[in-house]
């Protein structure tokens, strides 16, 4: 009977595929994939729960002799050899003199920079702070530049430097210049009838000056920007030379300070 059963051809029995509304998450997982991942999953379970159990059974006072021999620092952290080789203080003082150096060619590089930056800004006829007095309440240094004599009697200070001791908007006072401006053209032109040409010709250079001016303004403010960011990095290297002369000081032995373990010490001085 057995031999007639498997004569008879049978039915192939398919696995169902993925469908199609569900093709955005994979392949089907198949039985064997299951037992897999179920086989997998269970072999994870045995060996946490096995470091668990050696968790709770560790002894918290287990001594081994390398505990003799081995240090921690303040934080409790094992300090070990790391088979970096110590230099010698020679080299120490060496490599710090060449950090030095760069340093400084840095600096100079970078205050070259600046006073080219500030030559610029005093040039357009704008303030520039000094470095060091951002703070501060004082005025700096503040030129203006007229046409003729004509001009510097009728200047008035109040009105281009405010009054109250208070620097007056840049934009208020160029607003106002340009008014002031073409007030005077108005009054000049007013007896005069400009025909269409002179007219249209006359409103594309008053549209190329606002063009122009507005380009400046853009230009002074990029300046600003990067004077800003030349002067932080100078305060920077400032700060990273005084801390190298500190420490190159401290190495030599000339001034005091605080050792690893964060006690003060002062260099002894003979008794006069």
């Amino acid at each position: 009977m057995s031999s007639m059963r498997n004569a008879v051809q049978r039915r192939n029995h398919k696995e169902r595929a993925q469908p199609l509304e569900r093709e955005k998450w994979g392949l089907l997982e198949k039985k064997k994939d299951y037992k897999l991942r179920a086989a997998d999953h269970k072999e994870k379970k045995k060996r946490l729960k096995l470091l668990k159990q050696k968790a709770l059974e560790r002894n918290p006072d287990e001594f081994s002799f390398g505990m003799m021999s081995s240090k921690v620092d303040s934080a409790g952290r094992k300090i070990a050899d790391r088979g970096n080789k110590p230099l010698s203080m020679e080299v120490v003082k060496l490599l710090k003199t060449q950090d030095a150096g760069y340093i400084r060619t840095m600096l100079q590089m970078v205050r070259k920079e600046r006073q080219k930056l500030e030559e610029k800004i005093l040039l357009e006829g704008k303030q520039v702070v000094p470095l060091g007095r951002e703070h501060e309440g004082k005025r700096a240094g503040h030129t203006v530049f007229v046409e003729g004599k004509e001009e510097q009697r009728k200047f008035k200070p109040d009105d281009w430097f405010g009054k109250g001791g208070e620097w007056p908007d840049r934009e208020k006072r160029q607003r106002k210049a340009r008014d002031d401006a073409e007030e005077e053209e108005e009054e000049e032109e007013k007896p005069k009838k400009l025909t269409k040409k002179q007219l249209e010709a006359k409103l594309r250079e008053e549209k190329e000056k606002r063009a122009l001016q507005k380009r400046r303004e853009r230009t002074q403010e990029r300046m600003e920007i990067h004077l800003e960011a030349v002067k932080k990095r100078e305060r920077e290297l400032m700060a990273a030379e005084q801390e190298l002369e500190m420490q190159r000081a401290k190495m030599n032995g000339s001034v005091g300070g605080v050792n690893k373990d964060g006690v003060k010490f002062k260099i002894r001085q003979r008794k006069k």
